[in-house]
C-alpha cells in the first residue's frame, strides 16, 4: 500500500501596494491597520520602496509600497513556488500570460509577474540567496 502524495502548498508570501502619493498612502494604511513602514534601501534608480510590517504572526505575509508604475496598477500578491521558471511555463500552458519575465532580486530570489485568464495580475516568487 502506497502512502498518499504530500501536496506542496503555494502560499501568498508578499504583497505590493502601488500608490500615487506615498505619503498619503502610508498615512492611510498606518492609521487603518497600524502597519509599520520603513524605507527599503538600495532600490535601483533611487526609487522609494517601503517595507510594510503588518505586525501579524511570522507566517503572515508582509509587503511593500512603491510609486505606481502605470494607471490603475493593482495590488500584487506574490505566491511562493519551488521554481518560477516551471511555474511560469505552467501559467502559459493554462492560458495565462507573462507580464514581466524572470527577474532577480539580488540575494533574495526571483520573481515573474503573470496575468491569469481573467486579467488579474499576480507574481510568482522563488526564494534564492544566490540570485544575482
Amino acid at each position: 500500500m502506497s502512502s498518499p502524495k504530500k501536496k506542496t502548498a503555494a502560499s501568498i508570501v508578499w504583497f505590493e501596494i502601488p500608490a500615487d502619493d506615498l505619503t498619503r498612502a502610508k498615512a492611510f494604511y498606518t492609521k487603518l491597520f497600524g502597519w509599520k513602514m520603513t524605507p527599503f534601501p538600495g532600490m535601483p534608480g533611487g526609487k522609494q520602496y517601503f517595507h510594510i510590517d503588518t505586525g501579524g504572526a511570522d507566517a503572515s505575509p508582509d509587503g511593500g509600497m512603491m510609486s505606481r508604475n502605470y494607471s490603475r496598477e493593482p495590488i500584487t500578491n506574490y505566491i511562493m513556488v519551488p521554481s518560477v521558471s516551471k511555474a511560469a511555463a505552467k501559467v502559459e500552458k493554462l492560458g495565462g500570460k507573462i507580464c514581466k519575465p524572470k527577474t532577480a532580486v539580488p540575494q533574495m530570489g526571483y520573481l515573474v509577474v503573470c496575468e491569469d485568464t481573467e486579467g488579474n495580475t499576480f507574481a510568482l516568487w522563488e526564494r534564492s540567496e544566490k540570485a544575482k
